[in-house]
């Protein structure tokens, strides 16, 4: 005959001192309470393994933080769990497993770990720079402790509140593009189910688009005397020459090294690997350009770089931002950015009547409509060779 086994009360269950020795006290159906001589009451559950078929057990806490109530739910849904196929012991370890991944999978943590992915990608060192500096200083101190799984919306928005506060709206968009990418990495990695900052831009109103502070052509002269009065290293003033005269962007520019110059061909081809639009650019190098490298031969032929940086390590290339300090050192803040030649270029070269197309091919950019992108492959490089020599001269003239 069946022993039958007698529930347990909460009077049993206080009145339960403890003894030399462990005893059990049965509440039935593989549930019972542990006495150890220390005093402690330890709630466990004894079972069947659904594959092994080998008794073992799994423990539910300790009473009174665990009360007879709570033990007795813990048994059902173990049984539950059972009726399955599942062994509760393997369930509360996972579950154990995720709440510590929960609370240690911060948003910075998992910033850290996309940010790696992204390293891997194209993108220029000073870019990538830029990305983690805007995490450090506004999203990681309102967010960076907080487990990815208990961000709401309103936590990034409350992030970037200060920037929006300083009116810099174009910064905003820029860093709530780049936690968004974190929260869909996040998703894809199954750390979320939803990206609940998918939306977040919409808190902000739409920054203004300003077009870069540019000089008219005719104006480029008294930039070019202002930069002859006062003290510019000579490496500085041959960068800003360089960039002038091929139309390249800053980081183009300064990052140029010797071996993509062909001397003999006057044309330096940039890799796509360091272009904008990621394809090979070459440039037809003027007399002027040529000149620049001249002066540069001796300083760092030596080198990689044809402007290497001026501070250790000579390994690296000027900083892409060095011009546009030369142009807020002789007074244009406000006028003129690095970027800006470019602009007093195109319309230099548009009110001379050169080609729209050859124009476009020289600054590197990509035609709009995908069909004529597709089947217009020229390069216009011949058609660009006189034009670049007419460029050269005008900005000697200025000079």
């Amino acid at each position: 005959m069946a022993r039958t086994t007698i529930p347990l009360t909460d009077t049993k269950i206080k009145t339960a001192k403890p003894t030399d020795k462990e005893y059990t006290l049965q509440d039935g159906n593989g549930l019972y309470l542990l006495i150890k001589p220390t005093g402690s009451k330890i709630w466990r559950f004894n079972y069947y393994r659904p594959i092994t078929k080998r008794r073992t057990l799994v423990s539910f806490g300790r009473y009174p933080a665990v009360s007879l109530a709570d033990a007795r739910q813990k048994r059902e849904n173990a049984k539950e769990l059972l009726a399955k196929g599942i062994d509760p012991q393997e369930h509360k370890q996972a579950e154990e497993q995720r709440l510590f991944e929960e609370k240690n999978n911060t948003f910075e943590k998992i910033a850290s770990d996309w940010f790696k992915v992204k390293s891997k990608s194209n993108l220029q060192e000073t870019t990538l720079k830029d990305i983690w500096r805007s995490l450090e200083l506004h999203v990681f101190p309102t967010v960076g402790n907080t487990a990815i799984t208990e961000l709401k919306a309103r936590h990034f928005i409350t992030a970037l509140e200060p920037l929006k506060a300083q009116g810099k709206l174009e910064s905003v968009k820029r860093v709530a593009q780049r936690i968004n990418e974190i929260m869909y990495y996040a998703v894809n990695v199954g750390f979320l189910d939803a990206n609940p900052a998918a939306k977040i831009t919409a808190a902000f109103e739409n920054p203004v688009v300003k077009n870069l502070p540019a000089l008219r052509p005719e104006q480029l002269p008294e930039l070019m005397s202002a930069l002859q009065g006062v003290n510019i290293e000579r490496q500085t003033y041959c960068l800003l020459q360089w960039q002038l005269l091929t139309m390249t962007r800053p980081a183009e520019a300064a990052e140029v090294t010797w071996d993509e110059i062909d001397i003999d061909d006057k044309l330096w081809t940039i890799p796509a690997s360091r272009m904008k639009m990621k394809r090979e650019h070459m440039i037809p190098l003027s007399p002027q350009a040529l000149t620049i490298l001249e002066i540069m031969k001796p300083i760092s032929g030596h080198r990689e770089h044809v402007f290497p940086s001026m501070k250790s390590p000579y390994t690296k290339p000027m900083n892409s931002q060095t011009v546009n300090a030369a142009i807020k050192r002789v007074g244009f803040a406000g006028r003129l950015v690095a970027h800006g030649f470019r602009s007093i270029a195109s319309t230099a070269l548009n009110e001379k009547g050169f080609l729209p197309d050859v124009i476009e091919a020289a600054l590197a950019h990509i035609d709009s409509n995908e069909v004529r992108r597709a089947y217009n492959r020229a390069i216009y490089l011949e058609q660009r060779r006189e034009m670049m020599d007419w460029w050269g001269e005008f900005v000697e003239k200025a000079s």
